[in-house]
């Protein structure tokens, strides 16, 4: 079983350093050790590194400039930041570039308990409740960064909360995302997808009836407001309900109580209302499809979620997690895609986005005979392979330096920074690897 590997950057050799290297060794860590900024980027670039710990003040670059450059290339390594002088600027500025934590010296021993007994197993630092795989969101764009900022902050509110999206962006995803961070976390999460039945079942399935309220009806029923009490009830394409029905929507909106079809008494309920839709609503309204009183009620907290297309820095990560998630699911070793492969993946629309994405994927991890996901693979079923012809313009987010640099510091991430295996998966020469890693610290050493 590999060690866990610490970096620590001190240029102080003070009894602090020495505390922190002395635990960590003992508690079964390699400690590498060095006192700047440089030769610490240096290391996290050719090696493989479970967590960075560093001094806010060093020569050369300071912590805030390593902090910046490590999420750059590895966004998902662990980095706390510790000072003896900080002030609340700092550890704000610390915080927005992606780090776990900011501590201030002395260092406790009970605070270096609980820093490696969360590396050891394995938990993010500084997060205090992490959602499970289930409702995870892989991203590393700037804009998804923000709106999941947004929405662990309005997470506890009763505001209703209104998700605007294309098919395929995760809007449900991001219902339950934003549920998970809420008080109501351990109580009950209830969608119900309103295109998918006719209205007078949908009726029925949301505010419940009486016993004999209708032929069919031999018992009370509670709707799907009754039963969500406490939780969250999401109304995914809430613009497919039919109109009548959105008045009565509207009053429960506005009242927090509910009537049962057949009932005399009406019901309060407690609920946090999410509704989701892949329509131009605006367009609805006028239209008359869609009730303007209620779209103002809906629309309290908006959430736009951009299609893949926009995010496509994104598309190296989620192409990490599906090839893995797939791989445990059909018990198959793929490792990655080819540099080839990736290229086009990155140029495709991606209209069904990150489901469409998530399929193909899936079909190449089940066709693929080696470790890497190449192009035949990638498209021998589904055809779509781009062209200059294609119709659809690809207008990149990174240039193709940016890319190829991406593609090199994932493949020395999966082979745990050995670059004879890194070459290998690239398909080039250690030489070659050897002297593209040169090149960007001769880059960043000018920067």
């Amino acid at each position: 079983m590999r060690k866990k590997k610490l970096l620590l950057v001190d240029n102080n050799t003070n009894d602090n350093a020495n505390h922190i290297y002395k635990f960590f060794t003992e508690s079964g860590f390699d400690v590498i050790t060095t006192d700047n900024g440089r030769t610490a980027f240096e290391e996290v670039v050719g090696d493989h590194y479970d967590l960075v710990i560093t001094e806010l003040n060093l020569p050369q670059i300071d912590g805030l400039g390593l902090l910046k450059r490590i999420k750059d290339i590895k966004e998902s390594l662990p980095v706390i930041l510790i000072s003896d002088n900080a002030g609340v600027k700092e550890a704000v500025a610390a915080m927005k570039l992606g780090a776990n934590d900011f501590l201030i010296k002395p260092l406790s021993l009970k605070m270096i308990e609980m820093i490696t007994s969360r590396v050891s197993n394995g938990l993010e630092l500084g997060e205090k409740e992490k959602p499970n795989g289930k409702f995870r969101i892989i991203t590393k764009n700037k804009e998804m960064k923000h709106l999941l900022q947004m929405a662990r902050e309005v997470a506890d509110s009763r505001a209703s909360i209104f998700i605007q999206g294309e098919s395929g962006t995760g809007k449900e995803l991001f219902a339950r995302y934003i549920h998970h961070y809420s008080t109501r976390r351990q109580n009950t999460f209830i969608a119900i997808n309103c295109a998918a039945l006719p209205e007078t079942l949908l009726e029925s399935e949301l505010f419940g009836h009486e016993k004999g309220a209708f032929t069919g009806a031999i018992s009370r029923k509670k709707g799907k407001f009754e039963l969500a009490n406490q939780g969250t009830l999401l109304l995914d394409e809430i613009s497919e309900m039919d109109y009548q029905l959105q008045s009565k929507l509207l009053r429960v909106l506005q009242e927090r109580e509910i009537d049962r079809i057949g009932g005399m008494d009406p019901v309060p309920v407690d609920v946090r209302f999410i509704a989701t839709t892949n329509r131009n609503i605006e367009e609805q309204i006028a239209q008359g499809k869609f009730r303007e009183d209620l779209y103002y009620r809906v629309n309290v907290i908006p959430f736009r979620l951009p299609p893949l297309r926009e995010r496509i820095d994104d598309i190296p990560l989620l192409a990490d997690y599906f090839i893995e998630k797939y791989c445990k699911i059909d018990k198959r070793s793929v490792k990655g895609l080819t540099a080839e492969a990736m290229a086009s993946l990155m140029q495709l629309p991606w209209k069904g986005n990150v489901r469409e994405f998530e399929n193909m994927i899936e079909r190449a991890v089940l066709m693929c005979r080696g470790d890497l996901i190449d192009e035949k693979t990638l498209f021998t079923i589904s055809g779509s392979r781009p062209t200059e012809n294609s119709g659809y313009r690809f207008m990149p987010a990174l240039s193709l330096k940016e890319m190829e640099r991406s593609v090199i510091f994932r493949a020395l991430d999966q082979t745990d920074g050995n670059r004879t295996h890194a070459a290998e998966m690239l398909g080039i020469s250690v030489r070659t690897l050897r002297n593209k890693l040169n090149e960007y610290k001769q880059k960043m050493a000018t920067s």
